[in-house]
């Protein structure tokens, strides 16, 4: 029996409400997935850039602040794909981590005893925390299935050193297993790694963005 042969012995007034919440329900799922693929285009159109990979510290701007275009490591993939859609996460890190500094792994693994709006968001172990507490955390497994378009997948790459890239809607020759759009040295690339090192994390971030 199909849900809308299930709906119609109810009675109007309860149907009406199982209506509503089914629409609902089918509206928020297209609208996950059109940002999903926002995301994964704006994570493409990062591929087409010259980026030398610098990840020396720099000031900048806050909000909206970036280094030079030129440079960017892998969080910056991630920072400016969601950029390119009007969500800022060096100032959601920074107010997320004024909130609840001690959640954040900044102190443990570099010393710091306050934020700083010039790296914070530009570490990967920042973003992890980050995505895990606003986002939703997805399961970590060896089935290419289980990694959508629009995905955040953090890594562990030789010497202990954390990586992140956004997972595309396209795939490896040949096979079910997803692209990755990443910079691990060479700048923002499409490549075939998502089994390539130890998978740390797994997560989706799709907020509200401004005049929703």
């Amino acid at each position: 029996m199909n849900r809308m042969q299930t709906f119609k012995w109810l009675p109007g007034a309860t149907l009406l409400v199982f209506i509503l919440a089914a629409v609902q329900v089918n509206a928020g799922e297209g609208s996950a997935a059109a940002f999903r693929q926002e995301l994964v285009a704006a994570a493409l159109q990062r591929t087409t850039q010259q980026v030398r990979y610098d990840g020396a510290y720099q000031k900048i701007a806050y909000p909206n602040g970036d280094v030079a275009p030129d440079i960017g490591v892998c969080t910056d993939v991630v920072i400016r794909s969601y950029r390119a859609l009007g969500i800022d996460l060096q100032q959601r890190v920074h107010e997320d981590m004024v909130a609840d500094f001690a959640a954040y792994p900044s102190r443990r693994i570099w010393g710091m005893t306050r934020t700083d709006t010039n790296i914070d968001h530009r570490r990967v172990p920042n973003l992890q925390a980050f995505f895990q507490r606003n986002g939703q955390t997805l399961a970590v497994s060896d089935n290419p299935a289980d990694y959508q378009p629009g995905d955040l997948v953090t890594w562990m790459l030789p010497g202990n050193l954390p990586h992140i890239g956004v997972v595309s809607d396209r795939y490896a020759p040949g096979s079910k297993t997803p692209l990755i759009v990443h910079n691990i040295g060479a700048g923002p690339v499409l490549e075939d790694m998502l089994f390539r090192y130890r998978i740390t994390g797994h997560y989706q971030y799709q907020p509200q963005r401004s005049g929703e």
